[in-house]
């Protein structure tokens, strides 16, 4: 029997494509062209190729949400993060995908702009299409309960660069406390004895309190006086940074350094301090938080604890495809050692000029 043009889908637009379609137009079984379609590797050559170029000449398209319907079961990973715009997360990101997409996966991405509100609406979004499991870098509040739904729901959680505490999910993160400290250190051994920390605004984000703690318990350990002053705290983005900087000049005793919660405040300050008339490096020594791409370009190159964010993604695909795949064990949590990467915004520093001329 001879199919028309229109039955096949090549005449008439209105008619989805099926992989029926599909199969019969290559001369395969459905079964067949779903497993190309899946990217089976047990399909002969030139089968595949035949598939494939149906595929093309139809214009089929593959539901993955109707196939997890069916099969009760999905290749989707859901991320949650808590904003686009920060760099750290890209290259973080790649490094996810690779990893999954080497096993076949994709990934759904959700945003949730440091809300709770939004958070849950991500996430109830990601479970309508079936996700087989959820990274999540959580906004401050979230509480263990929603950990308890996915576990009823079978999907597997990982807790990314936050901890949430009765969670029971795998976490992948680094040790902040030993950052902060490897950064007040150095600059305490570069000459400074008022060092200001700037960024955070969110109690209850272990990820920040830590950075805290490192950052007290450091000046501490030489004999430094922590100034509430000189802790000032911000939105986590640059003109967080720029803002605070401004505020830091206008102090009566300021400090000769900053050490800013994460690269982006840091790159606000150099910023800030232009726009003040000093020298970013001269008067005012800066370091960072994560080493994103932009601390090499920027001038003067910004000294940074970086925390191998790439391995972070690594990571954090393993762990995921472990679980999805049936791996049985208590929490796994896995902390990658940050390391001080020492540049220029650190170690020029000449002194302040009158700030208040």
């Amino acid at each position: 029997m001879v199919r028309k043009k229109e039955e096949c889908g090549l005449a008439s637009r209105d008619k989805r494509v099926t992989l029926q379609d599909v199969a019969d137009d290559a001369g395969v079984s459905r079964a067949t062209a779903s497993l190309v379609v899946r990217g089976s590797k047990s399909i002969k050559p030139s089968t595949h190729k035949k598939v494939i170029e149906s595929i093309e000449k139809l214009g089929y398209v593959y539901d993955r949400v109707a196939a997890s319907f069916r099969s009760q079961s999905s290749s989707t990973v859901g991320i949650v993060i808590t904003d686009f715009e920060n760099p750290f997360y890209h290259q973080m990101l790649t490094k996810v995908e690779d990893m999954l997409y080497e096993q076949q996966f994709t990934f759904l991405l959700g945003m949730s702009s440091e809300s709770r509100e939004k958070q849950e609406r991500v996430l109830e979004t990601m479970l309508e299409h079936r996700v087989c499991g959820i990274i999540l870098t959580p906004v401050v509040d979230t509480q263990p309960t929603l950990f308890n739904k996915l576990r009823a729901l079978q999907i597997p959680a990982l807790l990314m660069g936050r901890e949430v505490a009765g969670s029971g999910a795998d976490y992948v993160g680094t040790d902040y406390r030993l950052g902060s400290q490897l950064a007040v250190r150095h600059l305490v051994e570069q000459g400074h004895r008022r060092i200001a920390y700037i960024g955070g605004m969110l109690p209850g984000n272990t990820a920040y309190q830590e950075r805290i703690d490192g950052y007290c318990s450091a000046l501490q350990e030489y004999g430094l006086e922590v100034d509430p002053k000189l802790i000032i705290p911000t939105p986590l983005n640059r003109e967080g940074g720029i803002r605070a900087i401004q505020e830091v000049l206008q102090l009566e005793n300021p400090p000769t350094a900053c050490f800013c919660h994460n690269d982006i405040i840091a790159l606000g300050v150099t910023i800030g301090l232009r726009l003040q008339g000093f020298i970013p490096g001269e008067h005012m020594a800066i370091v960072g938080f994560d080493n994103i791409l932009e601390t090499e370009t920027v001038e003067p190159k910004l000294t940074t604890v970086s925390v191998f964010h790439d391995q972070w993604g690594v990571e954090a695909a393993r762990q995921m495809l472990d679980r999805i795949g049936g791996l049985q064990s208590d929490p796994v949590k896995i902390i990658i050692p940050p390391k001080l990467i020492v540049r220029k915004s650190s170690v020029c520093f000449k002194g302040l000029p009158n700030l208040k001329a």
